[in-house]
């Protein structure tokens, strides 16, 4: 594919998206809550750690816009906080997952024969059991925190990314380009790298922004049951965990962050269908 030709394509796919609604309010969900991370020191009217037993279980209020926790801490600025926290994780697993599931789901697919048998099998077996479970065991065998969740995370997704990609080249591989990039004496990994990725990366854009959504969300839940961030971090899950016995006393305590967690994958899940369609050249 010649630079004209890849300039045009990004055109059409901009020119979609901008008249996709899905995208707008997917990228306006993501944006908004990007904003309130990069600006939640001069948002924040509290310390996110700070305890104050004396104010605990507070409601709203002028001076707590969200109330208050089980032991005192603001909500609105632990909220806050919590977005990097969660926006932090859910890009850093998917950055690895994508990484390593491209790199094996590339070379599984160029190179086929028992290199691709051994690695898909591997993949096959991690799938085999479900994505929070898995994650649960690995997390219980490295042990509790934040970096443990990170790391349990981005090895449940990997399959799913490697998949992708495998299917694609075993399709690009046996274009013409390919071919003729074979004749005229390329070597593999500059075919593969410089032809046939490049042509593949559609279907990874898309599985990559649903899956920022799922890790935040996976992550969230072994925050939840107790296998992520440690007690005290402002992340969305373990505040859950820590203030769901608080519900009734102090219930912004524990629908705020529940409520982030699900705009922010609906942001990401909108934002990752709209790519989806904007991506297909067979829908106009």
């Amino acid at each position: 594919m010649n630079t004209n030709t890849r300039s045009t394509r990004q055109h059409l796919v901009l020119r979609k998206l901008l008249r996709h609604p899905s995208a707008i309010i997917g990228a306006s969900i993501i944006i908004f809550f990007i904003v309130l991370a990069l600006f939640a020191p001069l948002i924040a009217t509290h310390d996110p750690m700070q305890t104050d037993l004396a104010n605990r279980l507070k409601g709203w209020s002028a001076e707590y816009r969200l109330g208050t926790d089980g032991t005192g801490r603001d909500v609105f600025s632990r909220v806050l906080y919590g977005a990097r926290i969660s926006l932090w994780v859910g890009f850093i697993a998917m950055t690895f997952s994508l990484g390593f599931g491209a790199l094996f789901g590339a070379y599984a697919g160029y190179y086929g024969g028992w290199l691709d048998n051994l690695i898909m099998r591997v993949m096959d077996m991690l799938l085999a059991m479900p994505s929070i479970l898995l994650a649960m065991v690995i997390v219980t065998i490295l042990g509790q925190s934040l970096t443990n969740a990170i790391i349990a995370v981005s090895i449940v997704y990997i399959p799913q990314y490697a998949r992708i990609l495998r299917a694609s080249v075993l399709k690009v591989r046996e274009l013409d380009y390919v071919t003729a990039a074979k004749v005229i004496g390329a070597s593999d990994l500059r075919i593969l790298f410089t032809t046939v990725l490049p042509n593949c990366l559609a279907p990874l854009i898309v599985q990559a922004t649903l899956g920022i959504g799922a890790a935040i969300l996976d992550a969230a839940g072994l925050s939840f049951l107790g296998l992520g961030a440690e007690i005290g971090i402002p992340e969305w899950g373990a505040m859950l965990n820590e203030n769901t016995k608080h519900i009734r006393k102090a219930p912004l305590a524990v629908t705020s962050p529940g409520l982030a967690i699900f705009l922010v994958v609906l942001g990401f899940n909108l934002l990752g269908d709209a790519l989806r369609d904007a991506l297909d050249p067979q829908i106009d």
